[in-house]
């Protein structure tokens, strides 16, 4: 069939071709026939996000400079502000090499499935049920109402799906706590409650829900709208800071480094990265969507490096104008709203309508970031249940005949958030540890994506073609995001503060959790999953076995 066809879009049918559109949006390009035919997969979901609607999915989902207003004080105190500026810019390099390689991968194969697919495909034959079943999916890093670190990674196996729930629930945790924040500062008599916050994160869930059902066929369109705020929120945000803070010295800013207690430079400055490299974590998190998406083995590529560099642009900024207007940090971070950057923005503004206006947009950011978690949270759920992966997996890959969403799906990722979020009303720090399962299984999902990619390239097997292809420079963009990704790795499982300053609950338990949850998991999948679960390689071999024999038909009707 001809290039034209295959490259079809929305934007290439003319405005009275109604059965055209609704055939594109059903059932995608040719491109994505090809595709889904190869995967072994029926197309269920409709597909309606196009390249920008997806960039804005990526872009609200990463909350890049949103996110650094929370994590900016843990490179101040290690680091400094130079540390800052400087490890944000190797960031947006090692993240750039690290999305290059997943979008090749997602190329090849655009599947909801995503990593545990991706392994099952590239791993060693020997390997890849185990690996499959063992990747998890990636998360990202919040902060609760103290400011502490709350880490929602990816976790073995199925339990990569209770990972996306509980980070559901973080998210939707971060924009409870910024009422409270802004409750705080605008009532003195206000005193933060734990059960407060779980009924707003409540609230947050349930607004999720609604727009990922009843709303769901507009979820595109709010997305690019949402981007729309993203990027203006920003102004918003930054102007006033530029014009009203009292600045400081550029030659602190741009050169003054701080010991956080390490009795080393390097080694602080190392530990302060966590405040560069946890905002741009998630750009894959389109892939999720990769069966809504229109000709996804071209947008998914595309959509993850304009919005990883969308956001680091803005995150990079962020951070600069933050290290100038911070002022004393020390007050800022004893403020009654919990929250640093509303009292930055209330020290600069002195005004409470203003610093209401500005949170708002920080707060309506997350809280559409809670939408979008919760889409590849349930998309993610459906596609580990069409494989066989969990319990109850045919009524959890059910998509909803009207609706053209996995509807249990999403409704499943709705009530374990809000049982999870429960646990916080009879202890905040059992409800930390609860989430909290380590963000050095996110790297561990990239590092084995790309390792188990870099030996099937080198193995002499074929690899199906990619819209998205590195070509030649496949290899050292590999290569380089596997060092970055390394270093990354062994720095999220160190504390924030050395000793004497450590204690329990400031200590980083990510470590210990990570040991105990892939030890359970592997466990598991010894004693009982390795009996039913393939991993989805064998359908997709099945399905080009399958193709073979037809075109082999076809050619001997043909002779």
């Amino acid at each position: 069939m001809g290039t034209g066809v295959e490259r079809r879009t929305f934007e290439m049918i003319d405005d009275d071709d109604d059965k055209a559109r609704e055939d594109l949006a059903r059932y995608g390009n040719e491109n994505d026939r090809r595709d889904m035919t190869r995967l072994g997969r029926i197309q269920e979901m409709r597909r309606n996000f196009k390249s920008l609607t997806v960039i804005g999915f990526c872009a609200i989902f990463m909350c890049s400079w949103e996110s650094l207003l929370f994590t900016a004080y843990i490179a101040l105190n290690n680091g400094g502000s130079a540390g800052l500026i400087y490890t944000w810019i190797v960031a947006w390099v090692g993240f750039n090499a690290v999305y290059a390689s997943m979008g090749e991968m997602a190329s090849i194969a655009p599947t909801t499935g995503g990593q545990y697919h991706w392994v099952s495909e590239f791993a060693p034959p020997g390997n890849q049920a185990f690996l499959s079943y063992v990747i998890g999916e990636p998360g990202l890093d919040t902060r609760n109402a103290d400011g502490r670190r709350v880490v929602v990674g990816s976790f073995p196996g199925w339990l990569g799906v209770l990972g996306w729930q509980t980070l559901v629930t973080s998210i939707a945790f971060q924009a409870g706590t910024l009422t409270q924040g802004l409750l705080a500062l605008n009532y003195d008599t206000y005193e933060f409650q734990r059960w407060h916050g779980t009924m707003l994160v409540i609230a947050v869930i349930v607004f999720a829900f609604t727009f990922n059902t009843m709303l769901a066929s507009r979820l595109n369109l709010v997305e690019g709208a949402i981007l729309v705020v993203h990027i203006f929120g920003f102004f918003c945000i930054l102007v006033p800071l530029w014009v009203l803070a009292p600045r400081a010295p550029s030659r602190i800013v741009w050169t003054e480094f701080h010991d956080g207690g390490w009795n080393n430079i390097g080694l602080s400055t190392l530990i302060g990265s966590m405040a560069s490299f946890l905002p741009l974590l998630g750009a894959d998190a389109s892939v999720h969507m990769a069966e809504e998406v229109q000709d996804a083995a071209r947008t998914l590529p595309i959509s993850m490096m304009w919005s990883v560099n969308i956001n680091a642009l803005m995150g990079w900024l962020t951070a600069i104008t933050f290290c100038y207007c911070i002022g004393d940090l020390e007050q800022v971070l004893q403020t009654k709203t919990r929250i640093p950057f509303i009292q930055v923005v209330f020290n600069v503004t002195q005004s409470y309508r203003a610093t209401n206006f500005m949170v708002c947009i920080v707060l309506l950011m997350v809280t559409f970031s809670c939408v979008t978690i919760m889409a590849g949270a349930s998309r993610q759920m459906y596609a580990f249940g069409r494989d066989k992966g969990l319990p109850g997996s045919p009524w959890l890959s059910h998509v909803h005949p009207t609706l053209g969403v996995p509807v249990n799906a999403v409704f499943m990722s709705t009530l374990i958030s809000i049982l999870l979020s429960l646990i916080n009303i009879g202890s905040s720090v059992a409800f930390e540890n609860l989430v909290a399962l380590g963000s050095g299984t996110v790297m561990i999902s990239y590092i084995v994506c790309i390792g188990c990619f870099i030996w099937r390239q080198h193995s002499g097997e074929p690899i199906p073609p990619a819209k998205f292809s590195l070509g030649s420079w496949s290899l050292p963009v590999n290569m380089i995001a596997l060092c970055y990704l390394s270093v990354v790795f062994v720095v999220v499982f160190f504390p924030q503060a050395p000793l004497p300053l450590l204690t329990a609950e400031s200590m980083n338990w990510s470590s210990l959790i990570f040991t105990v949850v892939v030890a359970w998991a592997m466990a598991y999948y010894f004693i009982w999953s390795r009996r039913v679960y393939e991993g989805p390689v064998k359908i997709t071999k099945q399905s080009q076995a399958g193709t073979d024999v037809s075109r082999s038909a076809e050619c001997s009707r043909t002779l």
